[in-house]
């Protein structure tokens, strides 16, 4: 499905990102106008030598980046000599506000504020010389909170830096979470689909498989035997299209419309059927139930019919003398089956080779019922063994 634009592309940003180079070159010119415009008080005049100090200061603000803390302790030293030279130099101050807040905004959070307030203490005692009357005279002051003010301001800017990383690493998270879910249920989706077409067809044909044998080979011999394996096929085509026809109707339902009128699974219940449906294709079944079978309902007698069908149609394909043996075990905790059947070595392998997908798909959907299932060769034969528990009522 093609998407509108406004889905498939996110709208180009409006806003404008500002140069890193217009922050420098506006302080810049405030630095340079404080040193040439008319101060209103006395202490802030400068004379030529305080002027090249100032122009020295915005020489360093650009490599303030790199190398934070020396270039603020020479900003610091030029202060100094400014403050010697009897002028406290706003643009001088500001450019250590600007270094200071650098180093709160970029560098480690404990060297910044442990230098932010050694150069908070040195501003104000550098200031002393120009104050009149006392110590706390806004003059002694409002450098050091300038610096402060700066060192606050940074370090925001930071956790707010932090704050939107953090939140952005989240969402990243988030959305890989979401495709690695949406991937699994893709997966999970295509598994279950391949294991009910299998379940769906992999027996009947089969079923369709041996009896065309057979009637190919006695269709001139003993022409009753072949019309008989030709209803058989007939059937078991029926039989396969209808199964086919309920899954497919399963897959083009919407699951927002409340499913769809797909034919229930079959259970347990049904294994009367499901061993006479083997003995019509010449397969001799054996059964015997210990336990009450019909206490099992839900999924653990759904995944128990699939065993059996599975099991069957693998001894009647590979069995060595046509017949099986079936064992089904009802107890408060667990529904176990056995079946087994005679086989030689050879026909042992082959089963092997042969039934990888059916048992890998068996054991996925026992698994999926908390269940084990165990398929080997066993003295003399073949032997498939499951246990699935069984919750209360019988269900899982």
């Amino acid at each position: 499905m093609i998407r509108p634009p406004s889905e498939t592309a996110a709208p180009a940003s409006t806003h404008h990102r500002v140069p890193r180079w217009l922050p420098d070159l506006v302080l810049g010119v405030v630095i340079v106008a404080t040193a040439f415009l008319p101060a209103p008080v006395l202490e802030f005049r400068t004379n030529g030598a305080t002027v090249a100090l100032v122009l020295s200061s915005v020489l360093l603000l650009p490599w303030r980046t790199r190398w934070p803390v020396p270039v603020l302790a020479v900003l610091l030293a030029l202060f100094a000599v400014t403050a010697m030279l009897g002028t406290l130099s706003p643009g001088i101050g500001l450019a250590i506000a600007a270094a200071v807040f650098r180093l709160a905004d970029r560098g480690p959070r404990r060297r910044a504020f442990v230098a932010a307030g050694f150069v908070v203490v040195s501003v104000i005692l550098l200031s002393l010389p120009s104050s009149i009357s006392s110590v706390f005279e806004p003059r002694v002051l409002q450098f050091g909170l300038v610096v402060a003010l700066a060192a606050v301001a940074g370090d925001g800017a930071r956790s707010r830096r932090d704050y939107i990383t953090a939140i952005t690493e989240r969402a990243e998270r988030a959305e890989r979470t979401r495709e690695a879910e949406a991937q699994r249920r893709v997966s999970e989706e295509r598994l279950r689909i391949a294991r009910d077409l299998h379940d769906a067809v992999a027996h009947q044909i089969a079923v369709i498989s041996l009896n065309a044998g057979v009637a190919s080979s006695s269709i001139d011999s003993r022409p009753e035997k072949a019309k008989d394996a030709l209803v058989t096929i007939r059937g078991a085509a029926r039989t396969v299209l209808g199964e086919i026809g309920d899954l497919l109707g399963v897959l083009r339902t919407d699951d927002t419309t409340g499913g769809g009128d797909a034919s229930p699974q079959p259970g347990l219940d049904r294994l009367d059927d499901l061993v006479e449906q083997f003995a019509r294709v010449g397969l001799d079944v054996h059964t015997r139930t210990e336990g009450d079978l019909s206490a099992v309902s839900g999924t653990p007698a759904s995944v128990g019919y699939r065993v059996l069908q599975e099991a069957l149609t693998n001894a009647h394909k590979h069995g060595s003398e046509h017949r099986a043996h079936v064992l089904v075990e009802v107890t408060d905790a667990a529904l176990a089956l056995t079946v087994t059947n005679p086989s030689d070595a050879s026909t042992s392998r082959e089963s092997v080779e042969s039934s990888g997908l059916g048992l890998v798909g068996l054991r996925e959907r026992v698994a999926a019922a908390r269940g084990t299932v165990d398929a080997a060769p066993s003295a003399g034969g073949w032997k498939l063994a499951a246990r699935i528990p069984l919750g209360p009522g019988g269900e899982r």
